[in-house]
């Protein structure tokens, strides 16, 4: 497809939500034109450049090819699509076993979905009722999704996925366990595919970090590029064929899924947290410049503690894909420990980015006029005049940082990211857990025991 023949695939008779009202033109309404626009220009360079398309959807096989996957740049439902495609592909292998026709019909779908050039999501979270009980012991039973019928030719499902980002501006849903199952809550181990236009299927959306109605695009510059619709999505009797049935009440394999996710997700985090960083290390150099003050001791070391996180974060990165482990299809998958430490210390830093880029900023984070009163015919000249600080600073230059500061921490997209960046891929916990679990604590407790002395105890 190219942009336009995308955008005319959204008229398909989808049910979305926004704002207590259903939408009807989905690539016109304010909430999703510009998320709509983005993934649209995503699928017209791809068209003109067959090449560039080919090396972002075939998984790499080297480490080298993973740099290179890594530095391209493309709208967010594009990147939800490879991150859904490598966790089906890595799920394929550590089911083949327990469920062989699960294998192939994820084979089967990763191919459909190239073929047809569709844009995938990922649906994970469930409502989940009480958080104290587990799906089986649920007051209301569809609290986590699950099968309420099964037929020769496919399965029912009901139930709801929340936090879902740009369902309603995609094609398809990989609809996966949330955790782990047990025995006797076979309903709620079911992985499958179902288009979004499927019949009973809705999605209620909100703008995650949107802008003010109204507002300079020169005042929220992340906001206009980062906003994108969430989606709470409700199966209400979906329908599903066999053919698009990854998983069926094989509980031991529940969470495979979520694990597989997991990692990409995390992957897909960390790539972006490191030019994240940069960017901001490089607004906190400009605003100091710009006001003055980049020799001044603390500003400084401000700095350079932005730096030592930044470097720490991509080095964990670099260290994921150099001991990337390679699936039986071919593909890499990256490193879990690495991926998961470097997720969690990228996480559990990123409120030490923000306070010192705004330490480093002052007071005009939150109080610099709009660009409009900067233009305006009256007082907009002794605005700019006050605004500016040296001669070769004028205040033009310097409201436009402030800003882009503004916008990256203080701003609901500031906020939005933040939150999501902690609460994405399961959390500090999440990441906890898999970097301990998958650390080879064996050769660490051996070293110990060699270092004083007792490598033969028992």
């Amino acid at each position: 497809m190219d942009g336009k023949a995308y955008i005319a695939s959204l008229d398909d008779g989808r049910r979305v939500y926004a704002d207590g009202q259903r939408v009807g033109d989905i690539a016109s309404h304010p909430h999703f034109a510009g998320t709509v626009a983005r993934i649209a220009a995503t699928y017209d360079h791809f068209d003109r450049n067959a090449e560039a398309k080919a090396r972002f959807f075939t998984p790499p096989s080297d480490a080298e090819g993973m740099r290179a996957h890594a530095a391209i740049h493309t709208d967010g439902a594009t990147h939800t699509t490879h991150n859904a495609l490598m966790t089906l592909l890595t799920a394929a292998d550590r089911i083949a076993e327990a469920r062989p026709q699960g294998r192939d019909a994820i084979l089967a779908y990763v191919q459909y979905v190239r073929d047809n050039d569709l844009r995938v999501v990922e649906c994970i979270t469930d409502a989940k009722g009480d958080r104290s009980k587990p799906p089986a012991l649920q007051e209301d039973k569809d609290a986590y999704l699950r099968v309420v019928e099964r037929r020769p030719d496919g399965v029912v499902i009901r139930g709801a996925k929340l936090h879902i980002s740009l369902t309603s501006v995609s094609h398809e849903m990989m609809v996966i366990p949330t955790k782990g199952m047990k025995p006797g809550e076979e309903d709620y181990a079911i992985a499958c595919a179902v288009p979004v236009n499927a019949p009973g299927v809705s999605v209620v959306d909100v703008i995650n970090g949107a802008p003010p109605e109204g507002a300079d695009p020169r005042d929220f510059p992340f906001a206009f590029e980062k906003a994108v619709p969430q989606g709470f999505v409700i199966f209400d009797d979906v329908f599903v064929p066999n053919e698009r049935i990854f998983l069926d009440g094989e509980v031991k394999q529940a969470a495979t899924f979520a694990h597989s996710l997991g990692l990409w997700v995390r992957a897909s985090s960390m790539i972006s947290l490191c030019d994240g960083f940069d960017l901001m290390i490089g607004l906190a150099q400009l605003i100091a410049e710009a006001n003055g003050l980049e020799k001044i001791e603390h500003i400084k070391l401000k700095i350079a503690e932005m730096i030592i996180t930044a470097t720490l974060v991509r080095a964990t990165l670099e260290a994921s894909m150099v001991h990337a482990k390679k699936l039986d299809n071919g593909a890499l998958a990256p490193d879990e420990v690495y991926t998961n430490a470097g997720k969690y210390h990228a996480a559990a830093n990123y409120g030490i980015m923000v306070r010192n880029l705004m330490d480093i900023a002052g007071g005009s984070v939150i109080t610099a006029p709009s660009m409009r009163d900067l233009e305006n015919a009256e007082i907009g000249h002794l605005v700019r005049k006050y605004m500016g600080t040296k001669q070769s600073v004028d205040g033009t230059y310097r409201t436009r940082l402030f800003h882009a500061i503004h916008d990256i921490t203080a701003s609901a997209q500031g906020g939005a990211k933040q939150a999501g960046l902690l609460l994405s891929g399961g959390g500090l916990y999440a990441q906890n857990v898999v970097t301990r679990g998958r650390y080879d604590m064996a050769r660490a407790k051996a070293m110990a025991l060699e270092a004083i002395g007792l490598a033969e105890a028992p």
